[in-house]
């Protein structure tokens, strides 16, 4: 029999899992190795629901798996120890799992690299641990173009907008990875479990003074508070301020949906801690008004449901992006770019992280990437 080798943190154990097992085991010998509290702390900055001894108890109590252990490294590839030592023939992840470290591991170790396309069970629903902590609907962000114009010094030499779309919590995005985790944690400090009903742009206001009290060293750009806040696909105009100076707003559910249908996110790693975006930053006028030309020509190119167009504009906004912060990329992050970008539309990095999700606009699927769903309202 083959080995095979799955990773993961495994908490509140549900039939996703289990299945996920099943359809592993049925390559060879499924091993596990479960993250650690330690690990998972640091990746999705929560303590999880059932601590490492109980996962791994409960995870060698399935009979699809072989054998199971508590993973003794740190971050994304806290496995490493562990699979050179099992040496397996195949190594085993779900497409949210996926990322191109991983995938160049197994290359390295010549292990089979095979991606799940995460299969319910019979006529089980698709679970996910994130699904089953649906107590909490609060949203993530995505900039689309224009991200850094709600920055003043970057608006105040030329003014733009930042465009946003406040996405669904199906996922459990890894903390620092550009989707507006850390606002997004002081709206759960603020309001526990969604956003409240009343005046959407008073409450990204109260949401953006709670995250930036007085004697904030450095104050988080409104974008984020707004991209969570807002339903759909929002239109943040800057002109040197915090605050947007105008916003256009975009519910319709025809033109969410085929912007749902073309953006494909690639799971790279969570932003390393201690980066600083801000070092080596080139912030120019020519800079602010390549960026800001990138983003209106990227709301243009939505409103006219034009996908080259809706990727080219994507991809100028992220070029103008890092020729002002060029600490925001590394490496490994274009070598992910270059081995999509013959068959995409356009891409940019979530955020400012330096890792985290690459967003990608294609017409036709991306191997190994997820999809988002739009928040239309309450």
């Amino acid at each position: 029999m083959k080995k095979v080798f799955v990773s993961g943190c495994y908490d509140m154990l549900h039939s996703g899992h289990v299945a996920f097992f099943e359809e592993a085991a049925t390559h060879g010998d499924l091993y596990v190795g479960i993250g650690s509290d330690k690990t998972l702390l640091e990746l999705k900055a929560r303590r999880p629901i059932n601590n490492e001894q109980e996962r791994l108890y409960m995870v060698k109590s399935l009979k699809s798996v072989k054998g199971a252990w508590v993973n003794g490294g740190n971050g994304l590839i806290d496995f490493l120890e562990e699979i050179k030592q099992l040496q397996p023939d195949i190594f085993f992840v779900n497409s949210d799992g996926h990322s191109n470290l991983k995938e160049q591991l197994c290359k390295e170790l010549g292990i089979e690299y095979v991606v799940s396309k995460r299969l319910p069970h019979g006529d089980l629903p698709t679970r996910s641990t994130t699904s089953l902590r649906s107590e909490c609907r609060i949203p993530y962000r995505i900039d689309l173009a224009g991200g850094w114009l709600d920055q003043p010094n970057v608006s105040s030499l030329y003014p733009g907008p930042v465009l946003t779309i406040s996405i669904e919590p199906d996922y459990d995005f890894n903390d620092r990875s550009g989707m507006s985790t850390s606002s997004r944690k002081k709206a759960v400090e603020l309001w526990q479990v969604d956003i409240p009903v009343g005046d959407k742009e008073k409450l990204a206001k109260t949401l953006f003074c709670f995250e930036n009290p007085p004697g904030t060293q450095y104050v988080s750009g409104s974008q984020d508070s707004l991209g969570i806040v807002l339903p759909g696909l929002n239109k943040l105009h800057y002109s040197g301020g915090y605050w947007p100076s105008e916003i256009e707003k975009r519910l319709d559910n025809e033109l969410l949906a085929w912007i749902e249908e073309r953006l494909w996110l690639v799971p790279l790693y969570p932003r390393h801690t201690g980066y600083d975006v801000l070092a080596g930053t080139n912030i120019t006028t020519e800079g602010a008004k390549k960026l800001s030309d990138a983003a209106n020509a990227c709301w243009k190119a939505i409103q006219a449901k034009d996908a080259h167009a809706f990727g080219k504009s994507m991809r100028n906004s992220f070029e103008a992006q890092i020729a002002m912060y060029p600490n925001m990329v590394a490496p490994d992050i274009f070598e992910v770019i270059n081995k999509h970008k013959e068959d995409t539309l356009g891409w940019k990095l979530s955020g400012a992280g330096g890792g985290g999700y690459l967003t990608f606009v294609s017409e036709a699927p991306i191997e190994n990437a997820i999809q988002i769903r739009i928040r239309r309202g309450e």
